[in-house]
């Protein structure tokens, strides 16, 4: 019988009414329940609440936290911000690892004892989750937004305590899950999406902003982090032909443009932003970085 180590889950959610039971059953069901989950509500204006508290009354590791409701979302910071809510009523303090979990996935009951297995098996492994995948006509489809080689989605990130513990605080902006990966590596550690691992996200990715918000959004959070322009303007004109087509490339080129005029604050680490665009060049030129 192996002793798994501990584990914590945060879950921001706001409006997710529709879909949010589908997450409590398969956290409920876990074979390897988490110490504690703590669900922090950004003001929601349907019956999210009301259907988490039906469950949190009947476990004492779901917890509920009720933001007020600030009339409007706040892509990237918004939910890093309503996560340290979460985190600050952190009772468990032995714990091996902290999960953020998005509120609209429905996996497998034995996800978080397989994604253990991951870590367990390597302990170079700061971060980890599952492949996210989308229903289509009954068939799974993996939603390709990111990088699969290294990229972790923001909706399922598992973080050992060790690696969490050198590259926090998250930040509050757009671009914050990359900003930790790229921190993360930059430390030594590994980061990685369990390809056989998949969860399914009920509601498209971005869907709650509209597609030309949610790309700006996303070549904003290049901005920040620091991309090189020229990666940045090859990874929009490769955007091109996929979907949806043009106005994904056109919104990422926009977002991150923009940035620049607009005199928007970049990360406060130079030495993360040389990194990140030293891996960068390294992926043109075919050397050696963390995108392999």
């Amino acid at each position: 019988m192996i002793n798994y180590p501990k584990y914590v889950v945060i879950s921001p959610v706001r409006d997710e009414g529709k879909h949010i039971e589908k997450t409590l059953k398969s956290m409920i069901s876990q074979s390897i329940p988490p110490k504690e989950w703590i669900i922090v509500d950004d003001g929601s204006t349907d019956d999210t609440v009301q259907k988490i508290n039906k469950d949190a009354n009947c476990y004492s590791w779901i917890k509920v936290v009720q933001r007020p409701n600030r009339g409007f979302r706040n892509a990237g910071g918004g939910v890093i911000e309503a996560f340290y809510e979460g985190y600050n009523l952190l009772e468990s303090r032995e714990w091996d690892f902290i999960v953020k979990l998005d509120g609209d996935l429905s996996f497998d009951r034995d996800y978080f004892e397989n994604c253990i297995k991951y870590f367990l098996e390597d302990r170079t492994l700061g971060m980890g989750g599952g492949t996210i995948c989308l229903l289509n006509n009954g068939q799974l489809k993996i939603d390709s937004i990111g990088d699969p080689l290294f990229h972790v989605r923001g909706a399922t990130k598992i973080y050992r305590r060790a690696c969490w513990e050198q590259i926090s605080p998250l930040v509050k902006a757009p671009g914050w899950d990359t900003i930790d990966e790229v921190k993360a590596n930059m430390h030594g550690w590994k980061t990685q999406t369990f390809k056989n691992l998949k969860l399914i996200q009920h509601k498209g990715t971005g869907s709650a902003y509209g597609i030309w918000r949610t790309w700006v959004k996303y070549g904003r959070g290049s901005y920040i982090v620091g991309y090189h322009p020229l990666f940045m303007g090859l990874k929009c004109v490769k955007r091109i032909l996929k979907k949806p087509y043009v106005i994904g490339s056109i919104g990422l080129f926009y977002g991150y443009i923009s940035g620049y005029w607009k005199k928007v604050p970049q990360i406060n680490d130079r030495s993360l932003i040389n990194y990140l665009r030293k891996q960068q060049l390294g992926r043109l030129f075919f050397r050696k970085s963390i995108w392999k």
